[in-house]
């Protein structure tokens, strides 16, 4: 159905049709599912938004296996209902591609057969609890600061699922803060764990938005069409401005020795992720690529009698309500 949609858009972005479009996204006028847009635009808005859900979904993996090992019942229900939260934002984020003319079985059959990707921060191991802190307090922490200003896109269903996303994001930051301050401030085996989880963490964090504005191949067009609000390296600066302090409160380090506080730009200085190591992951190489893909693929496959069963009780309950006209 995508592909065909798409395929009959290809003549339709004409001059006069495209500068009424940018009209209304330079006033700041909300784009709906009804309204005209260019082909590149749906696309682009199907490419992010299907990463967007496909990244709440996967991002339930890393923590899921935590929940029956959370040090406390409090922290276990905690955590439980975060996961749950997940679920709930991959499902917003499906509904808004539907509009789009997609469906989310062709998104699903995208993301696992490799021609739609998910966040590379998700094929990163949790290997202790700590882990779950610093994906709380890092991981969520640099996708609120990437989806704040998505309330603010130019796609209404997205902008209006990002405002209740958000909502819940920030209590997953604040979490994830808490749970790593705790360990911070307990034993010192504790505080040590809690600093090899920042060590680990904080450059695939940093990856979290996006190579480089200067390698960026979406960020200027989706900047002019106001999908993004804001650019990747300006997102990242925002994000260490606000987490250099939060680390240094709880007495620990930031494990990138140029780090330092520049007076003259009011912003920190600091060091650049290992960018061949992002696109390497992205390309599908990273530690838990496999893994993640594999319980995805099962998932779907193990789901299929469910599907069936909900399909055919929906074919004879339309079926009865023709008989009864």
């Amino acid at each position: 159905m995508y592909a065909q949609m798409v395929k009959s858009e290809a003549t339709n972005d004409d001059p006069e049709k495209l500068a009424e479009f940018q009209a209304k996204i330079d006033a700041d006028i909300k784009i709906e599912p009804k309204d005209w847009m260019p082909q590149g635009y749906r696309k682009t808005l199907i490419r992010q938004i299907g990463q967007h859900a496909h990244s709440e979904i996967v991002g339930q993996l890393p923590e899921g296996n935590w929940i029956t090992r959370a040090p406390t019942l409090e922290r276990k229900a905690i955590l439980l209902a975060k996961v749950q939260d997940e679920a709930g934002h991959g499902l917003y984020l499906y509904g808004a591609a539907e509009t789009l003319g997609v469906s989310r079985d062709e998104l699903t059959e995208m993301l696992l057969d490799g021609r739609m990707k998910y966040s590379s921060i998700f094929n990163y191991p949790t290997l202790n609890w700590a882990d779950i802190g610093a994906v709380g307090w890092l991981v969520d922490g640099a996708a609120i600061m990437n989806q704040v200003p998505l309330q603010r896109t130019s796609y209404g269903p997205y902008s209006r699922a990002m405002i209740r996303i958000c909502k819940e994001e920030s209590f997953h930051q604040r979490q994830g803060y808490d749970a790593i301050r705790k360990m911070a401030e307990g034993t010192p085996e504790q505080k040590k764990m809690a600093q090899d989880a920042l060590n680990r963490f904080w450059y695939p964090s940093l990856m979290m938005f996006g190579p480089s504005d200067k390698d960026s191949v979406h960020s200027a067009q989706s900047m002019a069409w106001k999908i993004k609000i804001n650019t990747n390296d300006e997102l990242r600066q925002k994000f260490v401005d606000q987490t250099v302090p939060q680390a240094e409160y709880l007495g620990l380090t930031v494990p990138d020795p140029d780090l330092k506080w520049n007076e003259e730009r009011g912003h920190y200085d600091f060091s650049e992720p290992d960018w061949s190591e992002f696109f390497d992951v992205i390309k599908g190489n990273g530690p838990c690529n496999t893994d993640r893909l594999t319980a995805r693929n099962k998932a779907w496959d193990d789901g299929q009698w469910v599907r069936d069963g909900l399909l055919a009780h929906a074919k004879k309950k339309r079926a009865r309500h023709l008989a009864a006209e």
